[in-house]
């Protein structure tokens, strides 16, 4: 029997979509309030920057070593992330991030509300030529 009110779920062992900045999803969960995914840039990745419409996400870095860049309202920053890294990216911040080349880049998002399909996010400049495919 299987019991909805508390659904729960492990790692799936291979991706279930390519993000729209081309990392690799596993779906994790949702409720009607928010989702959260699994996330995976390639070794020496640049993923495209990009948007979101009206989703803010909340990442949790859990392994790799890799930059940020993000940029709202005139303000823009690049931070380094490694295991143990939180950050956050609210509605309409362009955002793009690059994995190092020791391995890839791997972490937990946490999305508000959950994610609502395709034409959510969008390409956007970003300050790094994008090298994987979406």
């Amino acid at each position: 029997m299987v019991n909805t009110a508390f659904p729960h779920s492990r790692l799936p062992a291979s991706p279930d979509a390519t993000a729209p900045d081309g990392t690799q999803v596993r779906l994790l969960g949702a409720t009607p309030r928010g989702s959260m995914a699994h996330f995976e840039l390639a070794a020496g990745a640049v993923s495209h920057a990009v948007a979101h419409k009206t989703v803010e996400e909340i990442w949790y870095f859990v392994e790799g070593r890799g930059v940020m860049w993000r940029a709202l309202a005139g303000e823009e920053s690049v931070v380094e992330v490694t295991a143990g890294v939180s950050l956050t990216i609210p509605p309409g911040a362009r955002f793009q991030f690059r994995a190092d080349a020791a391995g890839p880049l791997k972490f937990i998002a946490v999305t508000m509300p959950p994610w609502p399909g395709a034409d959510e996010a969008y390409r956007v400049e970003g300050p790094w030529a994008a090298t994987v495919e979406t």
